[in-house]
């Protein structure tokens, strides 16, 4: 009810400043008076830029839909009778994870998420986890084995006491939890046992890297015969077919054969109780079910003069492996930093996905990403809490939200190409049986794997027989010569966001999707807590953005199953960065404080001035309606507003640039992938010490020159003030020009914390040299105008920019 309230009051205030945006813009062109006209000409064109981008932002949030899920009804319809042998009647669920460096991405991370998505509640027959490893790494072949050993203590210990959350990191980290299981006095003694093998656990992980390079140089030396003499050693005396410590021809990033290992085989559909405690079992487990899920190992061939296409290929061949395998009618992917927070995340997608209303026109069921490791003021909006919790909610009443990249179930047949029921008159295994190798690759066994894997109605997962040619031909580079994969199937290629464009795909072909947040959060990760890093992770996104209107998959380009309010959305998703051109104009107004006389972009400024006030104060009025009904708090609100500044004056003119060299036929701007760094277990000082970590690049330069600009205009106001002797009058009036300086200086706050290293954990240090700055500033006017005559007019009210807020 509060949020019906909120959004009716919300689609009033839209109307209202509708009403007044038009009878500004009105008035403007009735009056073209300014000091400079063609800065007049190029703030109107930004305020209308910034008016229609506005007003088609608001028209998405009109109707939000938030969708709960069900899970005891899920419960009732799907798990009160045994199917097929099995204990529940929930489809197959095939579960990819992604990663590719231990060091950026820490493997203690990815093993955690692996651990948690092997103790979720979810029947273990019933969903299989494969393992992309693309940079072939043994740490990461090793550390997945040392996991899967961890993984038959762990997930009977998660059953039996029903832990939260089901990775071991967070789950020991947490201070207090409320205990729900069925054995309290076991718990005290299990925890303790459990949380000294995890300890083992982790050094066993740690030592990892040490341990292959000290097993590698004795295998070496022992074994002078052979040709490599720096080949990396398994624990079998093998040579490693993957990338070496010391890389060598066919061994190295970015050329090596395909690995495929089934790790843990898939369960048998019957419970299977441990063993009591014992001498060699310190924990009880004789009423616990220790089936773990399937686990399978992949690292996809690699070979040069091929463009692998990064995450997209990779989860492209994760698809065709797991057809293969499992071959679940549903997916669910994750990158390497992501672990299942709630164990019912996948029930709680499964009510979506099975929902008798639209659930079989549903694609995808997208959850909101939430991050750990984030500083306690979020000071660089990583949890976005805007974009997920009111945008994206949003798009829920229209076609539904767009795919964000991890913590995303799937429908299989949807990534194939299949159209929607409602679309398809047909049968969905009858319109991808209409085969050809140009479609989906010469693989027989996986063309046969098709019809099955449109039945979601299966509920056991189809036995492994493993074909070791057939899984080799699907994992090499040639397979998707001259095929559609990366474009009509599977994960879209050539392009930095390939999530987004994937979802929009699907959405074109008529699907819908859905966003489904519950609490506790159904996934958790890590997020980049430095501004370098941040900014780089906003440049991939933005000049993808861009990539992505300025291609065949151009929002405008669409067919009729996209709905119209969804085009308009994704329109607004990918021409964001175009917003910078007038930004950045906006923000070096405050040069002609500096250089210029009596100054004015707009005449009669005092009708000027009330318009524009009028104009601001609705969009914050709104902006705070919208915080209540998507239930937010102000801090998020305007956190987003800081970094979108922060954004626009330095990431999204490089976004500009990279598409400008990519219209010319060059590369463009190499986007860097984020790193994540491990988050130590000392004091939250320590946990955050990235946080104060400078990384200068060329990508802080246009944002500090922004700073030093509107910091520099103020001290010439004061300047000129002193040394004119303005009067009452004059002050206010420059004042109305001086609070955009101060409002950007308050944007831009946190990016000028930032760059101050450890300085930025006393904040009173930044006042005083903003401070320090403007009175040098004024003192040099005051200078001036003493020693230079007529260095200025005595009348220098300075420069009043235009809003940038229509």
């Amino acid at each position: 009810m509060l949020m019906e309230l909120g959004v009716s009051v919300f689609g009033l205030l839209t109307l209202v400043r509708v009403i007044v945006v038009i009878l500004f813009f009105t008035w403007r062109m009735k009056h073209r008076d300014s000091d400079a006209m063609w800065l007049w000409w190029i703030s109107v064109v930004g305020d209308l830029w910034f008016g229609v981008s506005w007003l088609l932002n608001q028209l998405t949030k009109l109707k939000p839909r938030k969708c709960i899920p069900n899970l005891s009804l899920l419960r009732e319809q799907f798990e009160q009778q045994p199917v097929d042998g099995s204990s529940s009647g929930l489809p197959v669920l095939d579960v990819f994870i992604n990663t590719v460096d231990p060091v950026d991405e820490p493997m203690l991370y990815t093993m955690n998420s692996v651990l948690s998505i092997l103790a979720t509640d979810y029947p273990a027959e019933k969903h299989a986890t494969y393992f992309s490893d693309d940079g072939g790494s043994l740490v990461h072949y090793e550390g997945l084995l040392e996991t899967a050993k961890f993984a038959a203590l762990w997930v009977p210990f998660c059953r039996k006491h029903c832990v939260e959350p089901r990775a071991p990191e967070s789950y020991f980290w947490t201070k207090t939890r409320l205990y729900a299981g069925n054995a309290p006095e076991e718990f005290v003694d299990d925890h303790r046992c459990m949380h000294v093998e995890y300890e083992e656990f982790k050094a066993r992980l740690d030592a990892l890297s040490t341990v292959i390079a000290q097993r590698s140089e004795a295998c070496n030396h022992a074994n002078t015969k052979v040709r490599c003499e720096n080949a990396t050693w398994m624990l079998d005396g093998t040579q490693w077919q993957g990338t070496w410590v010391e890389p060598a021809t066919g061994h190295r990033k970015g050329h090596h054969p395909a690995i495929l290992q089934v790790m843990l085989n898939q369960p048998s559909n019957e419970p299977q109780l441990g063993m009591p405690a014992s001498s060699d079992n310190p924990l009880d487990f004789s009423t616990v079910d220790v089936r773990l899920p399937m686990l399978v190992y992949i690292s996809r061939e690699k070979r040069p003069g091929y463009d692998h296409q990064k995450k997209a290929g990779a989860m492209n061949v994760q698809l065709r492996v797991s057809a293969l395998l499992s071959n679940a009618p549903f997916i669910i992917n994750f990158d390497g930093d992501h672990y299942i927070n709630n164990s019912q995340a996948f029930r709680a997608a499964m009510c979506f996905m099975l929902d008798r209303r639209d659930g079989d026109d549903t694609a995808f069921v997208q959850f909101p990403q939430r991050f750990d490791d984030v500083d306690p003021t979020d000071r660089y909006c990583n949890h976005n809490r805007m974009f997920f919790d009111a945008t994206l909610l949003g798009l829920n009443g229209i076609q539904g939200p767009s795919f964000v990249g991890t913590g995303c179930m799937f429908r299989r047949v949807a990534l194939y190409g299949a159209d929607p029921p409602r679309w398809q008159p047909d049968d969905d295994s009858k319109a991808l049986q209409q085969h050809s190798p140009n479609i989906f690759g010469t693989s027989a066994a996986f063309v046969n794997s098709l019809p099955m894997a449109a039945d979601q109605e299966r509920s056991v997962a189809t036995p492994v027989t493993l074909d070791e040619a057939e899984l080799s031909d699907v994992m090499t580079c040639a397979y998707e010569d001259s095929t559609e994969w990366g474009n009509g199937v599977g994960w879209v290629y050539n392009i930095a966001t390939e999530d987004v464009v994937t979802g929009f795909r699907l959405h074109r072909a008529g699907w819908r999707s859905m966003y489904c947040a519950m609490e506790p959060d159904a996934f958790r990760g890590t997020a980049p807590i430095n501004l370098t890093e941040r900014l780089y992770q906003i440049l991939r996104w933005s000049g993808g953005s861009l990539e992505m209107f300025f291609s065949r998959f151009c929002p405008l380009l669409a067919g009729r199953r996209l709905h119209p309010m969804q085009r308009i959305a994704y329109v607004n998703m990918t021409t964001y960065p175009v917003s910078t051109f007038f930004i950045v104009m906006y923000d070096l107004y405050p040069v002609m404080w500096l250089f210029h006389g009596h100054f004015y972009i707009q005449k009669p400024f005092q009708t000027f001035a009330l318009f524009v006030a009028v104009i601001i104060a609705t969009v914050e009025v709104i902006g705070m309606v919208e915080v209540k009904w998507a239930g937010l708090t102000l801090l998020d609100w305007f956190r987003n507003e800081q970094f979108y500044i922060i954004g626009t004056t330095g990431v999204y003119p490089t976004a500009m640039l990279h598409i400008l060299l990519r219209s010319l036929g060059l590369k463009g701007v190499s986007f860097k992938l984020t790193a994540k760094k491990l988050m130590t277990a000392g004091s939250a000082r320590e946990r955050l010490a990235e946080l104060y970590d400078v990384q200068w690049a060329p990508l802080l330069a246009p944002t500090v020159v922004v700073l030093a600009v509107n910091v520099a205009a103020i001290g010439a106001a004061v300047g000129k003030a002193v040394a004119w002797r303005w009067s009452t009058v004059q002050v206010a009036e420059a004042a109305t020009g001086l609070t955009f300086n101060v409002w950007m200086l308050l944007l831009l706050y946190p990016f000028a914390l930032g760059i101050m290293g450890l300085w930025s954990k006393r904040p009173y240090v930044l006042f005083a040299l903003l401070l320090a700055a403007v009175a040098a500033t004024a003192s040099v006017y005051v200078v001036l105008v003493g020693s230079v005559p007529d260095f200025l007019s005595s009348r220098d009210l300075g420069s009043i920019p235009s809003s940038k807020l229509v």
